[in-house]
This record gives structure tokens, sequence and C-alpha cells, in this order.
């Protein structure tokens, strides 16, 4: 017998994943089989006998013998109960009663394994009896037994009690792990998470180490209407009596539809606790400050600050030559503006910039202001010329700062540098059956005139210039405002591209030409006096399996290579190559040939199973013949659980820290896709 109910319904709240609580609404409709079903008007009640089947309008079943269900009250019972939450969350009971708050199960199993494994499941909770609070949604489990594949019982407890997984946030311990380094011992890692709200948590972390001090370790987030919160701290005395600490904080609120603030802190008590007590940070300094940004349709405005601190313990930084951060920014502010086309697609953008440097006992403020007007064509036959005019002014204030000619200026300077060119480019398309090919030549010539005052600061924000493909094409070469691009120079180029459904294909080669001399030339820049060094990059991608990206400098003279960056992945998303590689002459003067920069950089993925996978990555620096780092692993991923065994090396050594390896396991419980 197979009834529909409408008015009065079953309903099976999925505690996913966990026990299943039973009420009634008179909304959802819900399909009772049995062999018979009796309802009594008066009491208002169901009863079932024999096989009965109760299905919900999400597809959960419920099977049982002789039930009785209850509209009034809510009170339910029945025998042999086999619920299904999911298609691999099962409860299995011999008799299951719901009376007030409280849904009790006697003799119970539960598994979020069900059927997973041809050998049966996973994991199971055997317990005499598991009871539910309906208004705490708590499970209580009296006498659980863990069984692994229904054959090894692996922990026994008098008494167990959790949240049902409808609860999102609950305080308890987490799963802990387990590490092991050649300089700190054995780590054991005990979180424990802290439910203070539905958007408000955090978890404490106590750290366990045979070599050292424990380690504290606390995590906060925050979640408010318009704006999240969110801090990383750790703190540890260690044996040689000193107080080592880091803190990582990020706030960012937003303001309205077009405004947005942020508040972002980053520091540690010195430069290797990070390093030596395994936090992966590889950054050479820190930055904290704040930030605030306004957007608009054809505008947008920041205004920042930053207090910067040092973690290198030289000019370079241990994974490759990096300028060293000199001084704090305060303020920052930047603002642009681009109008509505005048005519045509002809448009004016307008750009401020305010800078202020505090540092190493001196103090500088600069002031930029640019107008620019871009007016760009189609003409006949194709051809687009692009042509521009532009005027910047800037004007610095100086506090003993030293000079490029290693004085120390006290007062304001000012310089102006009027600017234009004139862009051409023409896309050639050639569309056939297999192909699509486009060729496209460009050039670019760009008028300014030649100033003595080009570069007056001895500590600027512009690292110099680095001849490459990225910055062909653009009225400024160098990296940042301090140094001026100087006098008249051209740029030019041609770009084949090919492409089909499933293949692309691109390639670019170009050239710059400077019409003035060049001012102390670096011998490792590209650039020369006239033309410069060839530059390109080559990209491929069959969309499916390979994707490849390489830019190169060649001599002007004899055409070899001096600088070269490969990326390439090979392969799917469970079993691929990375590979990475820069390589570059390095001159100490045009004379001088230093070590070369080499640099390999390579991971690998194998999916041995559907479920086993092993993953390595590295860095090698092939000029000082070392690995800088690498790290792998193997990990187990089951629907029901995880586990995962890998390692990191560090190489790098600094101060109190010299390299250190690092081993790591952890296992977890999967439920519903979600790692705990």
């Amino acid at each position: 017998m197979k009834i529909k109910l409408i008015n009065l319904l079953i309903i099976l709240v999925a505690c996913e994943p966990a026990f299943a609580v039973l009420s009634v609404d008179s909304n959802t409709p819900k399909t009772i089989t049995a062999d018979k079903i009796e309802y009594d008007v008066k009491s208002k009640t169901i009863s079932t006998i024999g096989k009965t089947e109760i299905k919900n309008e999400n597809g959960q079943t419920l099977k049982l013998n002789n039930s009785n269900i209850s509209k009034t009250d809510g009170t339910f019972s029945g025998n042999n109960i086999e619920l299904w939450l999911g298609s691999n969350v099962y409860v299995f009971a011999d008799s299951i009663e719901r009376e007030d708050n409280m849904t009790i199960a006697k003799d119970a199993k539960f598994t979020v394994c069900y059927d997973c494994d041809k050998i049966g499941n996973a994991w199971e909770i055997h317990a005499t009896t598991i009871k539910q609070n309906n208004y705490t949604h708590m499970l209580y489990f009296r006498n659980p037994v863990l069984w692994i594949y229904n054959t090894v019982p692996v922990l026994w407890l008098p008494y167990y009690q959790m949240p049902d997984p409808s609860v999102k946030h609950k305080t308890g311990i987490l799963m802990p792990d387990l590490q092991s380094t050649n300089n700190m011992g054995t780590q054991i890692n005990l979180p424990v998470y802290i439910s203070i709200s539905d958007s408000h948590d955090l978890t404490a972390t106590l750290s366990y180490l045979t070599k050292e001090n424990p380690l504290f370790q606390l995590e906060h987030r925050l979640n408010i209407a318009h704006g999240e919160f969110r801090t990383n701290g750790s703190f540890t005395h260690n044996r040689e009596g000193k107080d080592r600490w880091a803190i990582f904080h990020n706030d960012v609120f937003e303001l309205g539809q077009y405004a947005r603030a942020s508040v972002f802190l980053e520091r540690t008590s010195d430069k290797t606790y990070l390093q030596k007590y395994g936090f992966e940070n590889y950054k050479p300094y820190l930055d904290s400050g704040a930030r605030v940004e306004l957007f608009g349709q054809t505008s947008y405005a920041v205004a920042d600050a930053h207090i910067f601190q040092d973690l290198t313990t030289s000019g370079t930084y241990e994974r490759g030559n990096i300028t060293t951060i000199s001084g704090d920014i305060l303020p920052n502010i930047r603002g642009v503006y681009q109008t509505n086309p005048f005519f045509k697609e002809t448009y004016a953008l307008f750009n401020a910039d305010v800078l202020g440097v505090a540092g190493d006992q001196t103090d500088m403020q600069r002031l930029i202001g640019d107008a620019r007007i871009v007016s760009p064509w189609t003409l006949w036959g194709g051809n687009r010329v692009t042509v521009s005019l532009d005027a910047r002014y800037d004007i610095y204030n100086f506090d003993k700062t030293q000079m490029i000619d290693d004085t120390q200026f006290t007062g304001i300077k000012s310089r102006f540098l009027p600017s234009g060119y004139v862009e051409w480019g023409l896309p050639l398309f050639n569309p056939s059956e297999n192909w699509t090919h486009v060729i496209e030549p460009r050039a670019r010539l760009t008028i300014m005139p030649h100033l003595d005052n080009e570069l007056f600061l001895l500590n600027n924000d512009s690292a110099g210039a680095l001849l490459s493909d990225a910055i062909l094409f653009s009225d400024n070469r160098f990296s940042g405002f301090d140094l001026w691009e100087n006098g008249t120079f051209a740029d030019y180029g041609a770009q084949w591209s090919a492409f089909n459904t499933n293949n692309n294909i691109s390639v670019f080669v170009g050239q710059s030409y400077d019409f003035i001399e060049r001012a102390d030339t670096d011998p490792n820049s590209g650039f020369h006096n006239g033309a410069s060094d060839f530059v390109g990059r080559v990209e491929y991608s069959n969309l499916k399996w390979i994707d490849l990206k390489t830019r190169f400098r060649l001599s002007r003279d004899n055409f070899s290579l001096n600088h070269v960056e490969t990326s390439a992945k090979i392969g799917t998303a469970r079993n691929y190559i990375n590979v990475g590689h820069i390589w570059a002459q390095q001159f100490i003067d045009l004379q001088t040939r230093d070590d070369d920069i080499n640099e390999l950089m390579a991971g690998v993925g194998i999916q041995v199973t559907d479920r086993i996978s092993l993953k390595f990555n590295s860095i090698y620096n092939a000029t000082l013949k070392t690995f800088q780092q690498h790290s792998g692993g193997i990990f187990y991923n089951h629907p029901c659980y995880y586990l995962a065994l890998s390692y990191r090396r560090d190489n790098a050594v600094k101060e109190d820290y010299i390299g250190n390896t690092t081993f790591q396991f952890k296992f977890g419980i999967t439920i519903d896709g979600q790692q705990y």
C-alpha cells in the first residue's frame, strides 16, 4: 500500500552527517510505503505495520518495521531502523523512539562511509544508545566503539558527545597533527576550535616540541555585514630565554559601493623566527600599514601608508638579488581620472601621486602631476594609429637626503618632462579551414627632451631598467617614478599568432633604439647606445595538456642568448610536470663577467590510483650547485578520511637559522566532502 499525505506528513531533517530528527510538518509532501497503514483521526496518529519506507522531498530514505507517528506531540517509535541521509551517510538501530526533545536509538550504528569500499565501510561507530537533543543538536553516544572496516575495533569510550553536522560551528578539539624537524625535534600540534557565533570564531593551537619550549598559535576570524577581520599570531619563550613571536593581521571594510578601507599588520620579533619555526615565509620584508580606495566609473584613488620590517641580512635576499627596502612610506596618495571621449575615441587621462619616505635619518616628499591626451584611430586597410601628448611635473622636498653625487641636500627640487608618442600597428588575418593566422607589425616613436637632471636622488624607488618584451611600447621603461626615461627612442617588433579549436601559438620579437647617448648604461640591462638587444616571447597551449611560455633576450651583435625565462606545465590536473627556469648572463662592467644567474624550478604530480597521489617541488640553484628548497609527499584521499606524509627541506642560511628538514604526518576525517 502506498499513500501520499498532503496535510499530515513526516519530515526527515537531515543533520548531515549525523542522526536524523523526525518531526511533523503540514506543508511538505512525503511518501510512506508500508504493508499496512492506519490513521487514527481522534489521536491524529499514523501506525504502520510490517516493512515501512518513508521518503522525504530531499530523497532521504527511512526503512523500519511497525512505526507509530503522532502529529500532536511529535512522538515517534519504530524497530529495525535503517536511515540513509545521503549516498554514504547511514544509521542503523534496533529501535528508535522520540519523546519531547530527545530522539533515542538503541543498539545503533552510524557511519558516513556506507558502501564506500568493496571490503566494507571504512569506519563505523557502534553504541548501545545514541541520543540526539533536537534543540541543542548534540549527539550523545553511550559505550561507543570505533570500528575499522567492520573488522577491527580501535577505540572504546564509556561516553562521547559531539554536535550533529547541522551545527556549522561548535567549540571542541580538532584533529592533531605531527611533524618532525632536524632543528626543533618532534612537534605535536593540538588545535582547539572555539566558536563565538556563526560569524566569529578562533583556533588556538598548542605545539609541543621536544628540542624547544612550547609554541602557542592563535587564528582569529570575524565577519561583519560589510567587512572581515583576520588575525594570525604565534608566541614562544625559547630555551635561551628569548621571547619570539609573529603577528599577521588584515582588516577589510566596505565603505559603500565606491569605497573600501583596509588595515594590515605584519611583524615579527626577529629576522629568522618565521623560518626557524616552519611558517614558510620567504619574503624579504614584512609590510604594515593602511589603505583607503575610492572607485568610480572612470576614476580611481588610493591613499596608503607602509611601515616595513627588513628580514634580510645583507643587500641581497637568499632567493635572488632583491633590493632591500629602505625607509617607510608615509603617505602614498595616487589618483587616476579618465574623461569621456571628446570626439571619436579621443580622451584625456590625469594622474597625481604624492609620496612621503622617512627612514635612515632622511625625509623626502614627492609630488607628481601628469596629464595626457590619447587619441586612437583605425584608418584605411585596418591600420591602427595612436597619438598621445603628455606633460609631467615633479616636485621634491628633501631633508638631509643623499644625492647622486654623494652629497646631502635639504630643500626643494623640481623637473618638468613633456613627451609624446605615435604608435602604429597593422593586424593581418589569414583564416583557413584548419588554422587562423594573424601577423601584426608594430612600431612606436616616443619623443622626449634630453635633460641633465634625469636622476638626482641616490636611493630611489626604481631598480633601473631591464629590457624585456613587457616594457616595449611603453613611454617609461623604468620600474618606478624617480628614474626618468630620457630622450627620444623607438620601439618596433612583430607578432605572429595562429590558433584553431585546440591550439594557440604566439611568437613576438622586438627591439628598442635610443637616438641619444644613454648615461651610465647598466651592462646587464640589454640597452645600448643606439639599438638594444633583441627581446621576444614564445607561447604555446593546446588547451588540454601543455602550456608553454618563454621570454628571452638575444645579443644585438651576434644573436647569442643573454637572458631566458621559461615556464611549462605538461599533463593534466592529476598527472603533471611543472618546470620553470631562469638563466641570465651577469657582468660587473662591460669587460668583466660575473657568475650567471641559473635557477631551475620543478614540480611533479603523479596520481598513482584514484586515491593515492605523489607530489614533489624543488628549487635548484645551478650557479651554486645546491638545492635552495624542495618538498614532497604522498597523499591518500579516501571518501571518508585522508592521510598525508610530507617533507620540506630549506637550505637557507641566515643568522641563527641554518637549513631545516621537516617531516609532517596528517590524518583527518572527511564528511560530506569536507576535511576535518
